[in-house]
C-alpha cells in the first residue's frame, strides 16, 4: 500500500499529528492494534472495513463510509478490505475535543459512524473525495473540512490538558502526574476530570499509553532484545506488571511478539506497520 501524509498547517497542527491517504493492496489483511496515543477519523473510499474489540462482549462492526475512534485503552483487530482507499486523521490524544460536540469520554474505546458525530456530513465528504485522483488534493479537502469544524475558542481546561499531555508525550509518560498537577496548581481529581472530558481517559492512563508506545517502537527485531532492560528504560520498574501489561495490550508475551515481528517485520517508513501487528 501507499501511505501519503502531511502535517496540517496551523492551527490544525496543534491538535493533529497528520492527515493521510492509504491506498492499494494491504500486505496483511488483519492487524492487531495495541493502545496508542492518538484518536482517529477515517473516511472510507474503498471496500468495507471490519473492526473487532478484544472484549468478546462487544459486537464487531463493519464500516463502508467512515468512523470516529477515541483513545483506546485495550487492543482491537482491524480488517482491511482487499483494496484499500482510506483517508485518515491522527489526532493528538487531546486533539479531537475541539472538533466534536461531546465529551471525549463518550468515544473512549469506541468506534462510531461519522454521521453520529458530524451529522449528515459523510456523504458530502465522500462525494468531494470520490472523483479526486491526487493524494494532495484529497488531503486538502479533508483539511478544509477540519478547519470548518474547529471550534473558534478552546473549551474550558483544554489549554491545561494540552500542556500536561504534551509533557507526558515528550517524556514518554515518565514524568509523574503528581508532579505535573503540583506545578500546575490543580488537584489530581480536577485534572482527571478535565482529561476525561478532553481526552477520554485520565492523565495516568495517557502516561501508561505513551510509555507502552515508546517501548513497542523501540524494539529492534534485528538484534537480541533484553526485555528487562528495555522495560526499565521505558519506565517499568515491576517486571511482573510489565509482562502483564504487554500481554493485555498486544495479546502476546514479549517473546511471542518478537517472534511475530521477526517473521513479519514492519515496513520501514510505513507508519501503519508501527505499533499494529499482523494476525498470523
Amino acid at each position: 500500500m501507499q501511505y501519503v501524509s502531511r502535517v496540517p498547517a496551523p492551527p490544525l497542527d496543534r491538535f493533529i499529528d497528520d492527515v493521510y491517504c492509504l491506498t492499494g493492496v494491504p500486505r496483511h489483511r488483519r492487524m492487531i492494534v495495541p493502545p496508542l496515543p492518538s484518536a482517529h477519523l477515517f473516511i472510507n473510499l474503498g471496500g468495507p472495513a471490519r473492526l473487532l474489540d478484544s472484549d468478546p462482549s462487544v459486537p464487531s462492526a463493519t464500516f463502508a463510509d467512515g468512523w470516529f475512534m477515541g483513545v483506546w485503552t485495550r487492543r482491537f483487530l482491524f480488517e482491511y478490505p482487499a483494496w484499500v482507499r482510506l483517508v485518515g486523521v491522527h489526532f493528538k490524544p487531546w486533539g479531537m475535543s475541539p472538533f466534536i460536540d461531546m465529551p471525549a469520554s463518550e468515544l473512549r474505546d469506541r468506534w462510531v459512524p461519522v454521521d453520529a458525530v458530524w451529522q449528515r456530513s459523510v456523504d458530502r465528504i465522500r462525494n468531494q473525495l470520490g472523483d479526486i485522483a491526487s493524494a494532495a488534493e484529497t488531503l486538502r479537502v479533508v483539511e478544509e473540512e477540519l478547519r470548518s469544524r474547529l471550534a473558534e475558542a478552546p473549551s474550558r481546561g483544554l489549554d491545561l490538558v494540552q500542556y500536561i499531555a504534551g509533557r507526558l508525550a515528550t517524556s514518554h509518560g515518565a514524568v509523574p502526574v503528581g508532579a505535573l498537577t503540583d506545578a500546575a496548581g490543580v488537584s489530581v481529581n480536577h485534572l482527571a476530570t478535565l482529561f476525561k472530558s478532553h481526552v477520554g481517559v485520565t492523565p495516568k492512563r495517557v502516561a501508561r499509553i505513551y510509555r507502552f508506545a515508546q517501548l513497542i517502537l523501540s524494539v529492534d527485531t534485528l538484534r537480541p532484545v533484553d526485555w528487562s532492560e528495555l522495560a526499565h528504560t521505558a519506565g517499568y520498574f515491576d517486571q511482573a506488571h510489565f509482562s502483564r501489561e504487554f500481554k493485555d495490550f498486544t495479546g502476546r508475551t514479549p517473546t511471542e511478539y518478537l517472534a511475530l515481528r521477526q517473521r513479519f517485520p514492519a515496513e520501514q517508513g510505513f507508519p501503519p506497520d508501527n505499533g499494529p501487528m499482523p494476525v498470523e
